[in-house]
């Protein structure tokens, strides 16, 4: 299984600390949540098999 990006997991907490409002000190608490979308989104994606390619 592939880990996101570095670059994709700060762009996605930025994404959610503006949606938030842009509250200080919470910087570690938007990367952890867009550390775990961008993992389930990739849990989420289909398995590609000969069989649907």
């Amino acid at each position: 299984m592939n880990q996101p990006a570095e670059t994709d997991i700060v762009r996605r907490a930025y994404e959610l600390w503006q949606q938030a409002g842009e509250p200080e000190g919470k910087d570690q608490e938007f990367y952890h949540q867009a550390e775990q979308e961008l993992r389930n989104e990739d849990k989420s994606s289909p398995v590609r098999t000969p069989d649907n390619l």
